[in-house]
């Protein structure tokens, strides 16, 4: 796909959300069935993931964590983000990398130090992109993936969150 045709695809697209902004919010949703043992499953719509303990806190290792789960969805919004940006600036993406790390302290959510934090203490995410482009457009490239990824911003400025029962 080139800028012309991604330019092509979007328009109507975006004209419609001009005219009419509610039909732009959309509501995602994920849902979860509790497994066997300490697990849980969820459909990604292409495939069922089995999510379960990390090494770390008890697991053997064979069910996904949701804290690799997260930084995978960082990974993948990021890529896909930075496509369509290259995409619609023309800027020639020949390969590249996504790489998504955070650091944890477990401690945090076993409950063994009440100042350890529960969650991500930091998130580093990182590009290794090889492209034709100069330093500016690289720049920019960035730039406008870290504005327009919906994962790394909704981490950034999170979201009032309502739990239920």
């Amino acid at each position: 796909m080139d800028a012309q045709q991604l330019k092509a695809l979007q328009a109507p697209i975006k004209e419609r959300y001009r005219n009419e902004p509610g039909a732009a919010v959309v509501t995602l949703r994920a849902e979860g069935r509790i497994g066997e043992g300490i697990a849980c499953r969820v459909e990604t719509g292409r495939a069922l993931v089995e999510a379960g303990l990390h090494p770390a806190t008890g697991g053997s290792g064979t069910q996904a964590c949701s804290g690799d789960m997260l930084l995978e969805a960082l990974a993948a919004c990021a890529g896909v983000t930075l496509k369509a940006v290259g995409t619609a600036l023309s800027i020639k993406i020949n390969d590249g990398k996504v790489t998504a790390e955070g650091d944890l302290d477990f401690r945090g959510t076993l409950g063994v130090a009440k100042d350890a934090p529960v969650g991500f203490r930091e998130i580093r995410l990182r590009f290794e992109l090889d492209t034709d482009a100069s330093e500016e457009q690289k720049k920019k490239l960035i730039e406008l993936t870290e504005r327009y990824c919906v994962v790394l911003q909704t981490i950034r400025n999170a979201p009032a969150v309502r739990v239920s029962s």
